[in-house]
This record gives structure tokens, C-alpha cells and sequence, in this order.
């Protein structure tokens, strides 16, 4: 459905504008031992509008959608923008306009669940951890939803309607050995509603006798050797690399600011074998987890490459940034409420896959370790990070041994690329988590499964 039909006042838009009406609506459930401590949903609606005036931007939004709050807003964001006019230095250049016009309804097909029937779906889910493993010290089965509704239009034509949404489960286990409590995590679900993906509560159960089985691995853990080592990292890491320690770097604005890689175009920044884009909306004909068409400047999004073949080849660009450095925009900017502005975000980034088999990899290696999922990751402009380890095994003798306690591992990320050697066949998109740049902004990241040299926290 359409919000707001904005199209009726594409003709109050200034020589430069664009009007965007968004609506972001939440669900958020969580049952702790069997008893629902939280069950809220909400809603965030509104209008927004970014006018280009003596070429500065100014943005002004309001929670109220009207005709008449239409021309308020317009006229306010020209306000702002002339308002703004004596403490800007640099203003903006001529926009390189790529217009298009998409509409995408990814709402599910399927017949909607009540409240009190996902509550049932959980708390059976629940029950199912609760009778099958009594020795578990706490549980956790938690859906957290979100759909995001907009429409938009602007001066050089774009026209957009999107309602993409998401649905996941968590499942936390807590068990205790020795006095020191031992917990595992699993995510299910992704793009989607409850619906497309969460049919029977029984279809979680094989997922939920995987995470205790890794549960009792870890209460029985060793502790790495800590320094450099053999690391084989799963796809879920590789995501997370590829988002935090090399995307961030790579965000136009971050380049502006004197992001350390924006002198590096044309140079070799990884192993020849490593390639990472920002994908668009697709990836090999199919959809991916968070499709943008057109951004929320009204630009037609493109796929943004930034390593090819370990060469370093460009960066992800709003309309400002593409002037400034004189490229194609590439459809990066993105809001997450409406009255939030656009910023450059990722979208859909990801280090590509090999030919390698993941057993052939485990093999290779004599002494290292293979690190299968991650409790968090940050990293800063230059590329360094730190990312904990929420499971993780020892290789000895090219087989996998022991679990590891939970630790960390570490470095500069375009040393790691430069280090891979490998990298499996098993590509995969993750898309769970927000990024937290100046605003929260879903995404999702993801490669395949890959084999270089870290620093591992340990002993």
C-alpha cells in the first residue's frame, strides 16, 4: 500500500528537493524462563523533506502527513538551508542526478499470525528447551521484528514505494559447570515476515539441540594460545570483517574525513584472490536481505566495488561525495527513521566466495583454529578491530579438536586479506544486527567461509 501518495506535489519541489514519508513499525517479544517479560510493539511515522538552496542542504521533518504539512516542511527545509548559508564553507557543486522510478512490496503472502499466536509458537519453543535440557541454568526465546514502509519522490523524477521487513528468533541457553556460567546464542530467520519463515515451533528444534550440543562444548573449553595464528573464520565473521573493518573505511564521507584507504585506489590492499562489493539489491540473479533500488536521495542504486582481485577500486557515494570526488553516485544514502537524514550506509557488503571446501582448509592447517561465530566486533577508520568469539574450536593436525573459551581476535584488516589463502565455496548473507552510525541502520554483511593469519586472545 502507499503511505502517502506524494506524487500530487511533485510540483512544490524547488529547482532541487525531495520529499520522503516513512513509517517503521517494531515488534518485540521476550519469554525468560517461561514467563513473557516483554511484549511491545511500535510505530514511528512521519514526513520529511531535503531542499538544495544556495547549494547547501536543508532538511525539516514533521510527525504530521498533510497536504498542507507538505508545504510547511518544503518551505522549512529552505529555511534551514539559508539559515545554515553564513557557516557553511563549501557548498554544494552540480549533483549528478540518476533518477528511477521502482516500487517493492516485500510483505508476506501468507495469511498473518495473531499475537496470541506467535506467543504460542514461542512459549512452546520454550517449553521444548525447558523439558529437553532441565540442567540449563536460564533460557531465553526472543523475536524481535521490523518492517519499514516509505514512500519517495524528488525533483529529477525518482519515484519509490518499499515495504521491507524482517523477522527473527533468538535463542539464548545458560548453563553452569563449576560455578561459572557458560552461554550460546543462535539467531534464525531473516528477511521476511514471522510467516515466511517460522512455520511449526518443532521446524527450531534441530536448531535448538545444535546450540546445546555447542552449549556443552564450551563448558568444557580450552583457552588459545594468544598471538598470531592459522585462523579459519566462518562466514558470519567474514561478514562482520567485511562490514566493520573494511566497509566503514570505505564509506565516502569517511573517506573525506581522512579515512586512511583514500589514497589507495588503483593499489593492492588484499590478496589477488580477495574481492568485496556492496551490493545493491541483488547478487547472481537473486534477491538479497536488504534490497535498495533506489536510495533515499532518489538515486538509483548501483553495486559498489571496492576490492577487485585485491585492488582497491572505489568507494560508496551519496550525491555529495560523488561531486566532490568527481565519480558515479552509487545509491548509498539511507535513512533509518523519517526524521532522519539520508548518510552514506552499506547495504548488502560482502567478500566474495572461492572454490575452497571448508574441509580442505580445516587440513591444511597444523596448529590454528577454526572461529565459527562472534558475540561482537567494532573497528575504527583505519581498519583496525577486535571481535569477540563466541565459539570457536582448535585445529590440530588438519582436524578439528577442543572448543575454545570465549576470547577475541584482532588486527588491521587489510593485512588479514592480504594473509587469506582461502576461501570456501559457501557464501552466505546475514542480516540480524543494525549498524550504528550516527543512526541505527539495518544491513546485512556476509562472505564465505575463509582462511588467514590474526592475533587470537588466549594464554
Amino acid at each position: 500500500m502507499t503511505i502517502f501518495n506524494l506524487t500530487p506535489y511533485k510540483h512544490l519541489l524547488p529547482a532541487y528537493g525531495e520529499l520522503r514519508v516513512q513509517e517503521n513499525r517494531t515488534r518485540n517479544i521476550i519469554i525468560m524462563d517461561g514467563k513473557i517479560t516483554k511484549n511491545e510493539v511500535g510505530s514511528k511515522k512521519g514526513l520529511s523533506a531535503r531542499v538544495l538552496s544556495g547549494g547547501i542542504m536543508g532538511f525539516a521533518a514533521s510527525e504530521t502527513i498533510s497536504e498542507s504539512e507538505v508545504k510547511k516542511v518544503l518551505e522549512k527545509a529552505k529555511r534551514n538551508a539559508d539559515y545554515l548559508k553564513p557557516f557553511e564553507k563549501n557548498t554544494q557543486g552540480a549533483l549528478q542526478f540518476n533518477p528511477f522510478q521502482h516500487s517493492m512490496d516485500l510483505s508476506t503472502k501468507k495469511s498473518l499470525r495473531s499475537t496470541s499466536e506467535i506467543l504460542r509458537f514461542l512459549m512452546e519453543v520454550d517449553a521444548y528447551i525447558a523439558k529437553t535440557y532441565p540442567d540449563l541454568k536460564s533460557r531465553m526465546v526472543r523475536l524481535i521484528e521490523l518492517d519499514m514502509e516509505k514512500d519517495l519522490i524528488n525533483t529529477p523524477g525518482s519515484v519509490l514505494y518499499s515495504l521491507w521487513t524482517r523477522s527473527h528468533i533468538y535463542i539464548r541457553m545458560i548453563k553452569e559447570k563449576d560455578g561459572i556460567p557458560y552461554s550460546y546464542y543462535e539467531i534464525l530467520g531473516g528477511a521476511g515476515d514471522f510467516e515466511d519463515h517460522f512455520e511449526k515451533p518443532e521446524d527450531l528444534y534441530p536448531t535448538v539441540d545444535l546450540a546445546y550440543k555447542r552449549l556443552v562444548d564450551k563448558t568444557e573449553a580450552v583457552e588459545a594460545k594468544a598471538g598470531m595464528a592459522d585462523v579459519i573464520i566462518g562466514s558470519e565473521l567474514t561478514g562482520i570483517l567485511a562490514h566493520e573493518a573494511v566497509g566503514h573505511t570505505a564509506e565516502a564521507d569517511t573517506v573525506l574525513s581522512g579515512s586512511f584507504i583514500g589514497h589507495l585506489v588503483g593499489q593492492q590492499v588484499a590478496n589477488e584472490k580477495v574481492s568485496l562489493v556492496d551490493f545493491a539489491n541483488t547478487y547472481n540473479g537473486e534477491l538479497l536481505a536488504m534490497p535498495v533500488f533506489i536510495d533515499d536521495e532518489g538515486t538509483k542504486a548501483e553495486d559498489a566495488v571496492i576490492i577487485e582481485n585485491g585492488i582497491l577500486k572505489g568507494f560508496m557515494h551519496n550525491l555529495q561525495s560523488a561531486e566532490k570526488l568527481g565519480v558515479k553516485p552509487t545509491g548509498n544514502a539511507r535513512a533509518f527513521d523519517f526524521f532522519d537524514e539520508p548518510l552514506i550506509r552499506m547495504r548488502n557488503t560482502a567478500i566474495l566466495p572461492g572454490k575452497d571446501k571448508i574441509e580442505d582448509m580445516i587440513a591444511s592447517i597444523e596448529n590454528g583454529y577454526y572461529i565459527m561465530s562472534s558475540s561482537n566486533g567494532q573497528a575504527d577508520s583505519t581498519g583496525e578491530f577486535m571481535f569477540g568469539v563466541q565459539l570457536g574450536y582448535e585445529i590440530k593436525n588438519g582436524k578439528l579438536g577442543r572448543a575454545l573459551k570465549e576470547t577475541t581476535v584482532s588486527g588491521m584488516a587489510f593485512d588479514v586479506l592480504k594473509s587469506t589463502t582461502m576461501l570456501a565455496d559457501d557464501l552466505q548473507f546475514f542480516n540480524n544486527g543494525y549498524c550504528g552510525k550516527k543512526q541505527m541502520m539495518p544491513t546485512a554483511d556476509g562472505g564465505p567461509t575463509l582462511k588467514c593469519r590474526m592475533n587470537i586472545g588466549g594464554n
